[in-house]
């Protein structure tokens, strides 16, 4: 199961490095607006562009890279008294359910991407339509790549057992 994560890491990364770039891409075309905009030629689209690519990219792209350290939001407010072992198991079944909701949301997300795709979709935009069905394929391909990492890790946790040390992330794998 090692072997298989290790794979993983490779597109994790990827997806993660994508997100950041459109957060970038995102600052940069917002400023260029906000010039644009001050010397009476504003870019046209630029709030269309930015919801329907941008930060669907920056929302999304990292789930699974999230997954992979551990990072989502915690509140141990009434897991601080589980002793160890308990509280793999705990960890353990929260990961199954997250597992479930991912993959659910892939699914549906995958759906929704393919009626979107075949409709053409496009939002109306200064000039002209641009097409967003494109986006519709980010939710779908970050859900499902965290959903694989998940499975692959509940495995691995569960046939390593509570005994294990958890993975702790390396200085090569940080961002």
């Amino acid at each position: 199961m090692d072997r298989l994560l290790k794979w993983l890491e490779p597109p994790i990364h990827l997806l993660m490095w994508t997100g950041l770039i459109a957060s970038v891409l995102m600052m940069s075309h917002e400023s260029l607006e906000v010039v644009g905009r001050y010397l009476d030629h504003p870019l046209p689209g630029t709030t269309e562009i930015v919801s329907a690519y941008y930060m669907i990219a920056v929302a999304y792209l990292p789930w699974a890279y999230i997954a992979r350290n551990d990072n989502h939001i915690v509140a141990d407010i009434f897991t601080r008294a589980i002793p160890p072992k308990a509280m793999f198991w705990v960890e353990i079944a929260i990961k199954i359910l997250t597992l479930a909701y991912v993959s659910v949301f892939a699914w549906q997300t995958v759906v929704r991407a393919l009626q979107q795709m075949r409709a053409g979709e496009a939002m109306q935009i200064h000039g002209g339509y641009l097409p967003v069905w494109p986006s519709r394929w980010v939710l779908p391909i970050a859900a499902g790549m965290m959903a694989i990492y998940l499975l692959v890790r509940i495995i691995r946790d569960v046939a390593n057992g509570a005994e294990a040390e958890p993975p702790k992330p390396t200085q090569e794998t940080a961002i």
